[in-house]
């Protein structure tokens, strides 16, 4: 099962948060994205659990999905960034 910070945690290991991203998704796209990750589980006989990894490294598990299906989590998952996560890009 997967463990959340909270906002608590992050507030003292991180500091104060620039911006705060809340990941909401509808309850087709959760049940989707659950049999995709049960699957995983199943092929590989319990030996991996499927996750969801995005380029910004948050995961998004089964227990995750069931606990905002039930309405115990307010979001999938929430991406808190930082000042020093701002950088520059220049076209060239």
């Amino acid at each position: 099962m997967s463990e959340r910070m909270s906002l608590q945690d992050i507030l003292r290991e991180y500091g104060v948060p620039l911006t705060t991203l809340s990941v909401v998704a509808s309850k087709e796209d959760c049940l989707s994205l659950r049999e995709r990750l049960i699957a995983i589980r199943d092929l590989s006989q319990g030996k991996e659990q499927g996750f969801m990894e995005v380029t910004c490294s948050f995961y998004i598990d089964v227990h995750d999905i069931d606990r905002y299906l039930s309405g115990e989590l307010p979001n999938l998952a929430e991406i808190y960034t930082f000042p020093e996560d701002i950088k520059t890009f220049k076209e060239v």
